[in-house]
């Protein structure tokens, strides 16, 4: 960069969001101590502001294209859709935490300020042009998770999530930063652009066998953090053990943010090899898919179920990344925001009946759900059936984008496996549903009060969202598509 370099306020325009976010996050900080126990809840609404304003700042940055801080962040498209994404799974996150903080007992500045850190983390890594940009972001964002899996500290199973979660997140990571070092010893440089240009240059690319290497040990951090086969392992554990608005903000917004930059180094700077890196990708993504179906079949804790359904739907997002192509990258970008909505209103609706101390978090503890408090059980099987993919709702149009994409690349059997998955998927949500509508409401939903408001808002926004992206796909699709051309 040099010694003299000054931010332009282009820069500073492009930067925005991740701007507003740690200034407000340092903010809560501050105001923590400074607040009585009584109005902590007021920090968690500076939070939302915090969380709509980074929504406009994303607008600004968008309306003025273009790299940042030279070439090291890239505002485009696919970067501003991201953003957007992350932002909107924060602003869902904090409006299911005011109630559940308030009834554990545990409402504190810090656990908004980490959710906008975690974002402000997510949103460096979708714009990231640059390796390096690329693990600040993941780190920021990473640090600031690991922090909130355990952060309701005299509950061991938070502790426990958040001790796996971080040891196991530092292995992966490390291996990342291998990766990264072997590209830059081989091309001398970590710009995503440079990488491809002397990758696509047959007289100064470096030996295939360091690129191979650089590519592989990449996938492993990649692989972590989206959940994949065979690094898969950490999620039910730490979803589980983490507070339900938590895993909800886990299985959305860092994943999310994990696609994106997974999609960004090996459709822009590994593009040239991708005969090499799609066999390893078919492969995770079927054992993905395999593994996370098959392990929720025999789960009874929700929260440990959806974490398997999470990892079956990373099988089913990187079909589309196996594709190698414009319309992969288009049902990637449609998949995740769709699923972003249907999983953080199933652990919204999670959240609100596994009442003080997370007690009721079994699928029997739903039974007579549906008689009790019909329109929650109608919103959380609305969120079901999407995961399931039935028509009219998001999760629908995510699968049939997806699995069409690995079609036109050939991909017929993966293709085929995909969908015999999600054939059995359906069994273990369904289950939930009969479970609602089918079984005599017992204790477990007895003395179940009413939805809180932020809760209610979550659960009918998420709704919504879901059934207009299964009836109007073209409004995310064509911006999408417009977006998904990633070698500039």
């Amino acid at each position: 960069m040099g010694d003299n370099f000054v931010p332009t306020a282009a820069d500073m325009t492009r930067f925005l969001p991740e701007l507003i976010l740690t200034v407000i996050g340092t903010l809560i900080m501050v105001l923590e101590p400074l607040t009585r126990e009584e109005n902590k809840s007021r920090l968690g609404v500076i939070a939302l502001a915090g969380l709509v304003a980074a929504m406009w700042g994303s607008a600004v940055a968008a309306a003025d294209p273009g790299t940042a801080f030279n070439q090291m962040l890239i505002v485009d498209g696919f970067g501003t859709f991201f953003r957007f994404l992350c932002i909107g799974v924060g602003i869902l996150t904090v409006l299911a935490s005011f109630a559940y903080l308030n009834r554990e007992h545990a409402n504190s500045g810090e656990y908004y300020a980490l959710i906008l850190y975690s974002i402000a983390g997510q949103c460096v890594m979708v714009t990231a042009n640059e390796l390096i940009m690329l693990f600040i972001g993941l780190e920021i964002s990473s640090i600031a998770s690991y922090v909130l899996a355990g952060y309701l500290r005299d509950d061991k199973r938070n502790n426990e999530s958040a001790l796996k979660y971080f040891l196991l997140g530092s292995f992966a990571t490390a291996f990342l930063l291998y990766g990264i070092a072997w590209i830059y010893g081989g091309t001398g440089t970590t710009n995503l652009t440079e990488i491809h240009r002397v990758l696509t240059n047959r007289d100064i690319a470096p030996l295939a066998g360091i690129v191979g290497t650089s590519a592989a040990l990449m996938f492993v951090g990649f692989a972590f953090k989206v959940a994949a086969a065979p690094f898969q392992i950490w999620a039910p554990d730490v979803y589980q053990g983490a507070p339900a608005p938590v895993a909800a903000f886990l299985s959305a917004g860092p994943k999310a943010a994990a696609f994106a930059i997974f999609l960004r180094v090996y459709l822009t700077a590994f593009d040239t090899i991708a005969d090499r890196w799609q066999p390893i990708v078919v492969v995770s993504a079927l054992a993905t898919m395999i593994v996370g179906n098959f392990a929720a079949l025999q789960q009874s804790n929700i929260k440990r179920l959806l974490a398997y359904s999470s990892i079956a739907h990373a099988g089913y997002v990187m079909c589309a990344i196996a594709a190698h192509s414009q319309i992969g990258t288009q049902a990637v970008m449609f998949y995740m925001v769709s699923y972003a909505f249907m999983n953080v209103g199933a652990f919204a609706a999670v959240t609100h009946f596994a009442r003080q101390g997370e007690r009721y978090v079994n699928t029997e503890d739903l039974a007579g759900l549906g008689v009790r408090q019909p329109a929650t059980a109608a919103l959380l099987t609305v969120f079901l059936l999407s995961l399931i993919g039935v028509p009219l709702t998001g999760g629908f149009f995510g699968k049939f984008y997806v699995f069409k994409a690995a079609l036109d690349a050939n991909l017929v059997w993966l293709t085929i496996l995909g969908l015999l998955n999600s054939a059995v998927a359906a069994y273990y949500y369904l289950r939930i549903i009969v479970v609602m509508y089918f079984k005599e409401p017992g204790d477990s939903t007895a003395n179940l009060q009413p939805p809180a408001m932020g809760i209610q808002a979550v659960l009918w926004g998420s709704a919504a969202a879901t059934l207009v992206l299964g009836i109007f796909p073209s409004w995310v699709l064509d911006y999408a598509g417009r977006s998904a051309n990633l070698v500039k």
